[in-house]
């Protein structure tokens, strides 16, 4: 299962679902960070 956590949620929410061996991203992770458009952020869902 991969997860994509958005920016409402706490970054320390994706660092425990990694640490749980979950694929997770948190929208700081991305290029543009918490700025990422939601069109890009539906497009890194997919």
């Amino acid at each position: 299962m991969k997860f994509l956590v958005d920016a409402q949620l706490p970054i320390r929410l994706a660092r425990f679902l990694q640490a749980s061996g979950y694929d997770t991203l948190h929208t700081r992770d991305l290029p543009q960070q918490n700025a990422t458009s939601d069109s890009q952020i539906n497009d890194v869902s997919i």
